[in-house]
């Protein structure tokens, strides 16, 4: 152990995860914080753009979410956007997760400096690893070459939100290399955040729209739906309620379809969203949270 909480584990070390040593190219040595676990052997890897939409947001909290609630561990790579999103969605459901870093693993060093804290919490539910060693300078492709690590960790790839050139459909063909299985959430065709996905569904990935999907793929069990129901406390949660759905609704226009006053819809989406009803998808936007 060496400061910091940072463990030094090589090739032939016990804890040297089985399926990274399958890649024709694992990394010799690993510096870690946290651990790692023998339910890190059933682990998907979730990538995606910087650049993300409300959709590529939603889609990782709840596929990233479900699966970690069966106990699948999520690998990603602690970026901003989807990354993060997939690492968080994974330990608000009590599960699992590993950051694979492009910089070495010691505080002072992750990177981006944003997801430092996000980090630390990942050290307590999971591991943080590199296979670069505390005080070397990160340079550019440590990013690319790390993304070999989070394919080689996982039995198969997840990509949400790609744009045509992105270090996220470097981790995909990586993928394919393994021999590990990839996955993609279809997007709208003018969007440039689809590109990359709808591209990788032509080619033969598996378009995925839910966690079964990905589950029904690797032959493990199948999340069983949960059904939840709503019991309005007031008349105004009844009308805001009936108004929202599965797309994300501005709310100036919940506001004028509900005809209500604006503190009201305010102040009751916000007693929704804490109960759990409703979800603040960003910029004004809710949806149903099912």
């Amino acid at each position: 152990m060496t400061n910091n909480n940072i463990e030094k584990i090589t090739l032939e070390d016990s804890s040297y995860p089985k399926i990274l040593k399958e890649i024709h190219d694992p990394p010799k040595t690993l510096y870690i914080r946290g651990s790692f676990s023998k339910q890190d052997e059933i682990a998907i890897g979730v990538v995606g753009t910087r650049s993300y939409t409300s959709y590529g947001k939603r889609a990782t909290e709840d596929i990233a979410g479900n699966l970690a609630e069966t106990g699948i561990t999520i690998v990603s790579g602690l970026a901003k956007g989807i990354d993060a999103f997939a690492h968080k969605a994974a330990l608000d459901r009590g599960g699992r997760t590993i950051a694979v870093l492009g910089s070495a693993v010691n505080p002072d060093s992750v990177y981006p400096s944003c997801n430092r804290k996000l980090a630390d919490k990942i050290e307590k539910n999971g591991a943080v690893i590199s296979e670069y060693p505390s005080g070397i300078k990160s340079e550019r492709w440590f990013f690319a070459q790390r993304n070999r690590i989070i394919s080689g960790l996982s039995m198969g790839i997840l990509v949400i939100e790609a744009p045509e050139k992105s270090g996220a459909l470097i981790t995909a063909m990586q993928a394919v290399e393994q021999n590990r299985e990839v996955f993609a959430i279809p997007g709208p065709i003018y969007s440039q955040n689809s590109v990359g996905t709808n591209k990788l569904i032509q080619m033969g990935a598996k378009l995925v729209t839910c966690a079964n999907d990905i589950l029904e793929e690797l032959n493990l069990p199948l999340l069983k739906e949960k059904k939840k129901k709503f019991k309005p406390e007031n008349k105004w949660e009844e009308i805001l309620f009936n108004i929202l759905g599965k797309e994300p609704i501005h709310i100036d226009e919940i506001t004028k379809k509900s005809k209500l006053d604006a503190g009201l819809v305010s102040s009751t989406l916000i007693t929704l969203e804490l109960r759990g009803i409703v979800k603040n998808q960003g910029g004004g936007y809710y949806t149903k949270n099912f």
